[in-house]
């Protein structure tokens, strides 16, 4: 895996925001500064989205924009002056798999899926990385989720699964917040709605593409709530994988920069806890995933 990603570009990209204006950037290192990467070159896109959109073009930009500031020493932001935002807030697809985790499979004692179980959150759910996550009076069950999300940098239809990590940009975390009554009693069974309230869906810190991540298949996997480790797997536990989930996905529906897959989540959750746990306001929750980046949620 690595000798294949040695020629890629190695970035963090994220969107962040200095004196309330937003702006495209990578990240010198993990939790570092932050390069003003369309200062730099000013051809390069200023969203995320027109950014991928750009493909492998756009990333070589933004990687000798990286270096070139890096080596000037201008146009870096200092690491506590800027806000980071959601990496992409705009996907046209928020895809999500469930039951894909071996070990969260054999806690509720079922059957690894032999096909993906794919559901969807809508993109109005992305809220930022640091974000607070609005309890609703709508919902009595709120539950959290540790994810690995997949980000589409390349358009695809019935996508082999030997081509199909050429289709990946990169990978970032997730937290798939659940509000458990609607998604599993209310609303006939149907998953949506316990799974797209407004704020349920922080992403971040970046999106560290292909080529800096050592194996998306076996980094450290955690979450923690007000400080207590409360779901802690490796992404090699996953039943489907990068590869197979986008050929699966793509069967039916064109890929398109941009767009999300969140992989699944491992043991641990607040519903399948006896008793259970829900998230109260005032509670901190942190998904973490190694060499990508931790995100933290109050909510609120």
């Amino acid at each position: 895996f690595e000798n294949k990603m040695a020629a890629l570009p190695r970035l963090r990209l994220v969107q962040f925001a200095v004196e309330g204006r937003q702006r495209i950037g990578a990240l010198t290192r993990q939790d570092g500064d932050v390069v003003d990467i369309c200062a730099v070159d000013p051809t390069i896109p200023s969203s995320m989205k027109e950014l991928l959109n750009g493909g492998d073009q756009s990333l070589l930009a933004a990687q000798k924009a990286l270096e070139k500031a890096q080596a000037a020493k201008k146009n870096i932001f200092p690491k506590g002056s800027f806000a980071l935002k959601a990496p992409i807030c705009d996907p046209q697809k928020v895809i999500c798999i469930g039951m894909n985790y071996v070990d969260h499979c054999t806690e509720q004692n079922l059957p690894v899926p032999e096909e993906p179980i794919i559901f969807s959150k809508f993109s109005s759910a992305i809220t930022d990385p640091n974000g607070p996550v609005q309890l609703s009076e709508e919902t009595k069950e709120l539950d959290f989720e540790v994810e690995l999300a997949i980000v589409i940098g390349k358009s695809g239809k019935k996508i082999p699964e030997a081509e199909a990590m050429s289709h990946v940009v990169g990978f970032t975390v997730a937290h798939d917040v659940s509000a458990r009554d609607w998604q599993l009693r209310r609303n006939g069974g149907q998953w949506l709605i316990g799974k797209t309230f407004d704020t349920f869906c922080p992403i971040g810190p970046a999106i560290v593409t292909r080529g800096a991540i050592s194996d998306p298949h076996n980094l450290g996997i955690r979450c923690r709530l007000n400080g207590e480790l409360v779901q802690n797997s490796n992404t090699n536990q996953l039943v489907h994988k990068t590869e197979s989930l986008i050929a699966f996905t793509s069967r039916f529906m064109t890929l398109k920069p941009g767009d999300l897959i969140l992989t699944g989540t491992p043991p641990g959750v607040g519903c399948f806890r006896k008793p259970p746990v829900w998230l109260k306001r005032g509670d901190s929750v942190e998904c973490e995933i190694d060499e990508i980046g931790v995100i933290r949620n109050e909510i609120v």
